[in-house]
């Protein structure tokens, strides 16, 4: 019976390292009362197939910055909260601080108050 022939894994490039930079520049742009997505933030920072990295480096922001991380939700209009509840009511409570209206599951309408950066 033959061997079977060693498979090559091929590892994916890791995001280079102002990946990190790239991002907060980008959320820290978004006014008040807007809102982007996570692959929107990815592709604004140069990064268009890493929204959750993106995620990740949110998630990894520490307690009490000042960068808008609120602003920035799900494509499909929602504040995901699967596995840390705590944080999405968090985050539900800024946006409404900021007069957009999210009910209590973290549905709402992302169209509405969708950042759109000039010259984009």
């Amino acid at each position: 019976m033959p061997r079977p022939r060693p498979v090559k894994r091929i590892e994916p490039d890791a995001p280079p390292t102002d990946f990190r930079a790239a991002v907060l520049a980008v959320v820290a742009r978004i006014p008040k009362g807007r809102l982007a997505s996570y692959g929107q933030v990815a592709l604004l920072a140069g990064f268009p197939q890493r929204p959750r990295q993106v995620g990740m480096v949110l998630s990894g922001l520490p307690e009490g910055t000042a960068l808008p991380w609120h602003r920035v939700v799900n494509t499909r209009g929602y504040v995901p909260s699967r596995g840390r509840w705590w944080g999405a009511m968090e985050q539900i409570g800024r946006l409404r601080d900021e007069g957009i209206e999210v009910d209590d599951q973290g549905n709402l309408d992302l169209e509405a108050h969708r950042w759109r950066p000039r010259g984009r």
